[in-house]
């Protein structure tokens, strides 16, 4: 009975909370400093709408297309490194450092296109991809830590949120940034974002309930009860089980679903800009507000999801994994949708539009989907599976547009653009129908072999806090 008053008594707003929003604010500063060279590339090689008191330079498209996926060559490789280190050593220092250097290096991101040209500035982005590769299998493993399974979906939703939020910041200000002070300012204002939450992370981030010393008695031991084991005891570095991970149908349903996701993502993101300009004659990226759009309607409709899952949660509507597979769904059959709709969009602008922001906005409950669904496999090894189905997941970035260059030979030809749309919508239907057959939410037996431990309540003294003041 006491356990369970104290356990009750966790409950509510607590630390774990703040956590979630360093996890938030740390995803928006990553996202910035990745997405930022996207829109500054366009007012360094043009100057005529930006502050031209800076340098300009001259490259051709196959050199900005060069630089502008410099940053996944480099982000691929560190994925499964990154989860496995984040697990083995902690989670809370891989983050600090991986932001730390990719700010430095976005510091330094003018210097670089000054002194060393595009080849030095390709080498910088590259780094910075390296830089990056773990922060989000490095959240995933902070997140199985603090979060109790009936909050993950909300609590996790929410902290990658902040990858939209980022997003839209950078691409609703880049414009006003560039022509009132310089293309550089937008390296150097990102970069300095990093540093200074670098410096809040530094003191009030920890990988553990255990290894911080400002949670409470009551919510360290309510999330260690209902995570099931202990976290104050020595930690057991577990080797991963690779041949039971790459025999499970439920992960390999979340490789899928995680591969199939990004492929309709990269094409919404990455190909829609030209499919306007071609077809519709419209170049978005030119109007820095309208870029923005779909971005922000992702970050109001990721609020809005978290806040229907909390509803479901409290009033327990649905089990855990129904509410992954209905988010999910939203998150991959929405966006089919509106692909499919685009497939028939010729002279329509605004509802192509519609159609774009629909679509992306909708894809920001894959958070509540498949995205945290690691955690609910195998929390012991949640960094790991994240970083293998992210490698996976991110080539997609190299493959979509090679297919797109294949279909597409005239960029003005609403047939061919139709088919991109139509392989993307599959993927989405594809991806989406394996996890509703094969995703769970069940444990599964690789994760825990010794799971008859109980959580020891006696002692709960936290031990040396990480980096605290």
């Amino acid at each position: 009975m006491v356990k369970e008053q104290k356990s009750e008594n966790g409950k509510g707003l607590g630390i774990r909370h703040l956590q979630s929003l360093w996890i938030f604010l740390g995803t928006a500063a990553t996202f910035a400093m990745r997405v930022n060279l996207s829109v500054a590339i366009v007012a360094m090689t043009d100057n005529k709408n930006a502050n031209p008191n800076f340098e300009e330079f001259h490259w051709d498209e196959k050199i900005k297309s060069y630089l502008l996926g410099s940053f996944f060559w480099g982000y691929v490789v560190t994925q499964i490194p990154g989860g496995y280190i984040s697990q083995r050593f902690g989670a809370k220092f891989l983050l600090f450092f991986g932001i730390l250097f990719c700010s430095l290096l976005n510091i330094l991101t003018p210097w670089c296109a000054s002194f060393g040209g595009w080849k030095l500035l390709f080498a910088s982005r590259l780094l910075q991809g390296l830089c990056q590769g773990g922060i989000f299998p490095s959240c995933h493993v902070l997140l199985s830590k603090w979060c109790p399974p009936e909050e993950r979906g909300v609590i996790a939703s929410f902290a990658y949120s902040g990858s939209a939020f980022g997003t839209v910041t950078i691409l609703a200000t880049s414009g006003f940034i560039a022509s009132a002070i310089g293309w550089p300012s937008i390296f150097y204002l990102s970069g300095i974002s990093g540093l200074v939450w670098c410096g809040i992370w530094f003191f009030f981030g920890s990988s553990s309930p255990a290894q911080c010393k400002l949670v409470s008695i009551d919510e360290r031991l309510m999330i260690e009860t209902s995570l099931g084991k202990s976290q104050n005891e020595k930690k057991k570095h577990l080797s991963t089980p690779w041949k039971k991970v790459f025999t499970s149908p439920p992960f390999l349903s979340l490789i899928l679903v995680h591969s199939t996701n990004n492929w309709g993502h990269w094409t919404l993101l990455t190909q829609i800009p030209s499919y306007m300009k071609g077809v519709l004659g419209m170049d978005i990226k030119k109007n820095a507000l309208l870029s923005a759009l779909p971005y922000f309607s992702m970050c109001l409709m990721s609020f809005a999801f978290v806040a229907v899952a909390k509803i479901l949660s409290e009033k327990k509507y649905i089990s855990v994994e129904m509410e992954r597979k209905l988010f999910n769904t939203i998150g991959h059959w929405v966006p089919m949708l509106s692909l499919v709709g685009l497939g028939f969009v010729k002279t329509h602008a605004t509802m192509a539009v519609t159609l774009l922001t629909i679509g992306v906005a909708f894809n920001s409950a894959i958070h509540l989907g498949f995205q945290v669904n690691h955690i609910d496999l195998a929390s012991n090894f949640a960094g790991t599976l994240l970083g293998t189905t992210n490698c996976f997941g991110n080539s997609m970035g190299v493959f979509a547009p090679l297919a797109v260059g294949f279909i597409v030979t005239d960029e003005h030809d609403p047939n061919q653009w139709r088919i991109v749309f139509f392989i993307a919508a599959g993927l989405y239907f594809l991806g989406n129908l394996m996890f509703l057959i094969f995703g769970t939410t069940k444990e599964q037996p690789w994760n825990n072999p010794g799971k008859d431990e109980e959580v020891n309540t006696e002692e709960l003294k936290p031990i040396k806090p990480e980096g605290a003041a």
